[in-house]
C-alpha cells in the first residue's frame, strides 16, 4: 500500500511543469513590482518595486536557461516594466494616484468598456471556428449601434432598438456569407468591404434621419437599464452592483458560447467545418448551412455589442462611434485562441486599458489624447506575444467547394 502511496506520489510530481510555475511566478512577481507602489499599499520607496522586480528577472532568467525561451523572456520583460512603471508610482504624489488609481471604478470601468468587444469576440469566434475569416466585425458592431438607436427611437422601445440592431446585424453578415461561402471571394476583401460599407450606410441614413440635430436628447431615448443589485457602498457594490443589463448579458453570451461550442453536437459540427471540411461533408453535415448559420449569428452578436455602445453606454449616436473596436475584439478573439473565456479575458485586459487611459488625463492634460492610443498599443503587444503560439482552425479562410 505504502508503495503504491509513493509511486502515486512520484508520478504527479513528474506531472507538474516547474518551469511553466516558475514562469508564471515572475510574470506575476513583475506585475507585483508596479502594484506594491499603488493603491492601496502605496510604497513609497524604491527598495519594494526594485527587489519585486529583481526577483521576476531573476525567475524569468532561470526559466530561459532551462529552454523556456517564450515564458522566460516574458518573466524578465515583465520584471523589467514592472521595475520601471513601480519606480514612476514612487515618484508620484499619493494624491494623484488615489485619484488615478480607484479600483472600483476602475474596474466598473472595465466592464463597461470590455462588454462591447465581449458580444464582438464571441461573434467572431463562431464565423471562424467554422473556418469563415470575419474582419467585418467593426462594420457589423456598427450597423448594430446605429440601428439599435434608430430602433429604439422609432419603437419607443429599447427592446425594439436591441431586436432591430440584431437584425441588422444578421443582415450585414449574411452578406459577407454569401460572398465568402457562395461566391467563394477572398474573406479578408469581404470583411473589408463590408467595414466600408457600413461607414458609408450609417453616415447617410445618419444624415439623412437626424441632420445636424443628432439623435434625439438622452432623456427622450429609451436606454437599457441598469440592473441594481442593491450590495451596498462597498468595494464590490461599487464595482458591479449597478451595471447595465448588456454587462450582464455578455457575461451570460459567454457561458452559454462556451456550452453550445464544446459540449452540444451544434458545436461539434461547428468545429468539424472549421477543421476539416471535407470530412464533416462525407459524414453529411452541410458545410455551407453551417458556415452561414454561423457567421450570421456572429453579426448578431457583434449587433448586440454595437447596440449597448449607442442605447446602453453613449446614449447617443455619431458617425464611425465604433473607433476600431471591431479590430480590437478579434484581437481579444486571437489572444483567447479561440475561446470564449480566454477572448473575455483579452477583453478585459483592452476594457482595463481604456478604463485606466480616461483617468490618466490627471496627470497631463496637453498627454490626454497621447493617453487615448493606450487600449491600441495593448492591442499590438498583446497579439505579437500571443499570435505566435495560437493556431487557427485548420480550415479557416479557405473557401469550400462540394464536390
Amino acid at each position: 500500500m505504502a508503495t503504491r502511496v509513493a509511486t502515486a506520489e512520484r508520478f504527479s510530481l513528474e506531472r507538474v511543469d516547474f518551469d511553466k510555475v516558475i514562469g508564471v511566478a515572475a510574470i506575476l512577481s513583475g506585475l507585483f513590482a508596479f502594484f506594491v507602489a499603488l493603491p492601496p499599499i502605496t510604497a513609497r520607496t524604491i527598495v519594494w518595486p526594485v527587489v519585486a522586480g529583481a526577483v521576476a528577472v531573476s525567475l524569468g532568467g532561470w526559466v530561459v536557461a532551462r529552454g523556456r525561451r517564450r515564458l522566460g523572456w516574458g518573466g524578465v520583460a515583465s520584471g523589467i516594466v514592472g521595475t520601471a512603471l513601480g519606480i514612476l508610482a514612487t515618484r508620484s504624489s499619493v494624491g494623484h494616484l488615489e485619484e488615478v488609481v480607484v479600483w472600483s471604478a476602475l474596474l466598473a470601468a472595465m466592464l463597461r468598456y470590455a462588454t462591447p468587444l465581449t458580444f464582438a469576440a464571441i461573434g467572431g469566434m463562431f464565423s471562424e471556428r467554422s473556418g469563415v475569416v470575419n474582419i467585418g466585425l467593426e462594420g457589423m458592431m456598427l450597423m448594430g449601434a446605429f440601428f439599435g438607436i434608430w430602433g429604439a427611437d422609432k419603437t419607443n422601445s429599447w427592446v425594439g432598438g436591441v431586436l432591430i440592431a440584431m437584425a441588422a446585424g444578421g443582415l450585414t453578415a449574411l452578406i459577407h456569407a454569401f460572398v465568402s461561402i457562395t461566391l467563394r471571394a477572398d474573406q479578408i476583401v469581404s470583411g473589408t468591404a463590408i467595414n466600408f460599407l457600413a461607414l458609408g450606410v450609417t453616415g447617410y441614413f445618419f444624415v439623412e434621419i437626424y441632420g445636424d440635430e443628432g439623435t434625439p436628447p438622452e432623456d427622450k431615448l429609451p436606454a437599457i437599464p441598469d440592473v441594481n443589485l442593491h450590495l451596498g457602498s462597498n468595494f464590490f457594490g461599487e464595482w458591479f452592483g449597478d451595471q447595465n443589463l448588456m454587462i450582464w448579458l455578455s457575461i451570460l453570451a459567454v457561458v452559454l458560447s462556451w456550452v453550445v461550442m464544446f459540449k452540444t453536437p451544434v458545436g461539434l459540427r461547428i468545429r468539424s467545418v472549421g477543421e476539416h471540411p471535407r470530412a464533416a461533408d462525407t459524414v453529411g453535415i452541410s458545410v455551407y448551412l453551417v458556415r452561414y448559420a454561423a457567421v450570421i449569428v456572429s453579426g448578431i452578436l457583434a449587433a448586440m455589442g454595437g447596440a449597448y455602445l449607442s442605447i446602453g453606454f453613449n446614449h447617443s449616436f455619431s458617425e464611425n462611434m465604433t473607433a476600431g473596436r471591431g479590430f480590437i475584439a478579434l484581437a481579444a478573439l486571437i489572444f483567447g485562441r479561440w475561446r470564449p473565456f480566454g477572448a473575455l479575458a483579452g477583453c478585459l485586459l483592452f476594457g482595463f486599458a481604456s478604463a485606466l487611459s480616461d483617468r490618466l488625463p490627471t496627470y497631463s492634460q496637453s498627454a490626454a489624447i497621447l493617453f487615448n492610443i493606450l487600449p491600441y498599443a495593448i492591442t499590438l503587444i498583446a497579439v505579437a506575444g500571443v499570435i505566435g503560439r495560437s493556431i487557427p482552425p485548420a480550415a479557416i479562410g479557405r473557401p469550400y467547394r462540394k464536390q
